[in-house]
């Protein structure tokens, strides 16, 4: 039977390890997303961002991809560290193209930022659902998306602070010393990733442990990777995870039609539609009035209703521009109307993250098995991404093509996407469980040694 609850070392608990995964986002990707927020990156032509952001989230997708067997080899500290590396390069390719023209540098930093970020979206995935307790997920990814949210709040904060002057009233790009300070912070986030604690020395208020399936060579983390992509559940839920954040239409939608500080405070107060759609959901995730099982029902036609309500004003409001294009200031009386444009989508597109994650958090309790979840079904969002910064390196007329494109994923994605919902059994987690059972086949080792207080499965397979 798990022990009691012992003597707790503060940062070993989950509460500090979600501060650190948090702290680690807020820095890397949160402050890239403070740039993605402008549009373009702050650009003033979204073409070359766009092109580089498709290759970002190619690279992103197959490292997403083979995250979870790294992540389960060199260890989750180690992947996230190495996760947080390439994002400063990328922010300094940014910086010397914006100031000399420079383009060579944007595509290496592209590729940097790639295969750090299919490391880092592995690793956080895990982490962030696997640590915490299992009565806790939703508070926990609330924590989370705070965090990573704070990063694209600063950094709008920091552009809106810096680009609000009269001059930049009008369309253009923003000031190059911006990107200045986003490498100084980006880059510590790699010295940060250090301090996360390996999965068997969390320690959880409730006293039950972080459960380890390990596999005893690369070999068997890539057969296991395999079994789990040809799961029905996994290859119902690729259309969801690829119209979840193929939206990239947005930061071209914030320049074609705004000048340089409305795209600024558009990318500052989007993100708290964010920050209050993450907490709705994650509140209600919890609510332990209601069966797991009909919390996710309950929470699907949800998401269903808040972004059909978001994509319809966003089509409404498209025609409109396509018909006569603006280039709206924010003293203009007609920019609130295209603010809501983004603060509709932002809003739809974080209810649906945390519902999905929340989803595959309860298909496991084994955090080895949860990373490579986490790794092959963020791998399709970054291919998706990657297809729709593709779609966005052309100047359409207006943005019926790529509107038109994210409406129909959207629309294929929810029949597969109720068969998981509708046959899903949530996994129920016991922490007084014993031992013994275990749904792998393989020996259970309790770990002796100082620290370790995770439960150690050691793979016994045989191959197929």
């Amino acid at each position: 039977m798990a022990s009691e609850i012992g003597k707790r070392t503060w940062y070993h608990t989950t509460l500090f390890n979600a501060f650190i995964i948090g702290g680690v986002g807020f820095m890397a990707p949160g402050l890239w997303n403070a740039m993605s927020s402008l549009g373009a990156g702050g650009a003033q032509s979204p073409f070359l961002i766009n092109a580089a952001n498709s290759l970002v989230f190619g690279l992103m997708g197959f490292l997403c991809l083979f995250g979870g067997p790294i992540a389960n080899r060199i260890g989750l500290n180690w992947t996230l560290l190495l996760g947080a590396v390439g994002y400063p390069i990328y922010s300094a390719a940014l910086y010397t193209n914006n100031r000399f023209g420079n383009v060579w540098f944007v595509l290496v930093g592209a590729v940097a930022c790639g295969l750090s970020a299919g490391l880092f979206w592995a690793s956080e995935g895990a982490v962030a659902l696997g640590y915490p307790e299992p009565t806790k997920r939703g508070r926990y990814m609330n924590i989370w998306l705070w965090f990573r949210t704070g990063g694209p709040l600063l950094g709008g904060a920091i552009v809106l602070g810096l680009n609000h002057s009269a001059e930049a009233k009008s369309k253009g790009k923003v000031g190059s010393q911006t990107y200045l300070i986003f490498v100084a912070l980006q880059c510590v986030a790699v010295p940060l990733a250090i301090f996360l604690s390996p999965p068997e020395k969390v320690q959880r208020s409730d006293g039950s442990k972080v459960k380890i399936v390990l596999q005893d060579s690369w070999r068997a983390e890539m057969k296991e990777l395999w079994r789990l992509s040809r799961r029905k559940q996994v290859l119902l839920l690729l259309p969801v995870f690829w119209a979840a954040y193929f939206n990239q239409y947005s930061g071209n939608f914030n320049t074609y039609y705004f000048g340089v500080r409305a795209r600024a405070l558009t990318g500052f107060v989007s993100n708290f539609a964010r920050l209050f759609s993450s907490g709705l959901i994650s509140r209600f995730l919890d609510y332990q009035g209601i069966s797991i099982k009909n919390r996710l029902k309950y929470s699907f036609f949800y998401v269903i209703l808040v972004h059909i309500a978001a994509w319809v004003y966003a089509w409404v409001i498209q025609e409109k521009y396509t018909a006569n294009p603006p280039s709206y200031d924010w003293s203009d009386k007609g920019y609130v109307e295209g603010l809501f444009v983004i603060l509709l989508w932002e809003f739809s597109q974080q209810a649906l993250q945390n519902w999905l994650y929340y989803l595959v958090s309860t298909m496991t309790d084994n955090i080895s098995e949860l990373s490579r979840y986490s790794g092959v079904l963020r791998g399709q969002e970054s291919f998706a991404q990657a297809v729709s910064f593709g779609i966005n390196t052309r100047n359409w007329h207006g943005g019926r093509v790529p509107l038109a494109v994210n409406t129909i994923l959207l629309g294929l994605a929810v029949l597969p996407t109720w068969l998981v919902v509708r046959d899903h059994v949530p996994i129920e987690h016991d922490k007084h469980a014993p031992e013994t059972s275990d749904e792998e086949r393989g020996s259970i080792e309790r770990s002796d040694s100082p620290g370790k207080d995770a439960y150690v499965v050691t793979q016994t397979r045989e191959a197929h």
